[in-house]
C-alpha cells in the first residue's frame, strides 16, 4: 500500500509538472527584453544602456525580461528555466543576474547566478 501512494504521489507530481511546463518567450535581444509591452522606448533605451556599461565595467550579466504571463507556471521554475535556457552571465565566473516580471500575475522575480549571491543576497533582493 506505501509503495502505491508513493506511485500515485510521483505520479501526480509528472502530471502536474507536465501541465504547467516552461515555455520560452522567445531568443534575447540584448539586455532588455520587454515581451510584455510594458516599457516605453525611452525606458528601453536606457536600461539597455546602463546595464551594457555595467558589463563592460564588471562584466556580470543583468537581464530584464517582462512577459504576459507564465503560462500557470511558478515564478520560481519559470525564472530559474529561463534563466539556464538564455546561459545568463558567463559560464565560469556563473555571474548572471535576470530581473523578471510577469504582467498578468504581478510578479516579480530576481534570478542570480552564484558568483553573485554574495553580493546580492535574498534579502538585499527584496529590498
Amino acid at each position: 500500500m506505501k509503495r502505491f501512494a508513493t506511485a500515485l504521489v510521483i505520479l501526480g507530481t509528472l502530471i502536474g509538472s507536465a501541465a504547467f511546463a516552461y515555455q520560452s518567450p522567445g531568443a534575447p535581444t540584448g539586455y532588455v527584453n520587454d515581451f510584455a509591452g510594458m516599457l516605453s522606448q525611452q525606458e528601453k533605451t536606457t536600461l539597455e544602456s546602463t546595464l551594457t556599461d555595467f558589463h563592460s565595467q564588471y562584466g556580470g550579466e543583468v537581464v530584464v525580461v517582462t512577459v504576459n504571463d507564465l503560462g500557470g507556471d511558478a515564478i520560481e521554475n519559470y525564472a530559474n528555466a529561463l534563466f539556464r535556457e538564455w546561459g545568463i552571465g558567463s559560464k565560469d565566473k556563473n555571474n548572471g543576474v535576470l530581473l523578471i516580471i510577469s504582467k498578468s500575475e504581478r510578479k516579480l522575480r530576481i534570478e542570480v547566478g552564484y558568483g553573485y549571491e554574495g553580493e546580492l543576497t535574498d534579502a538585499r533582493s527584496s529590498e
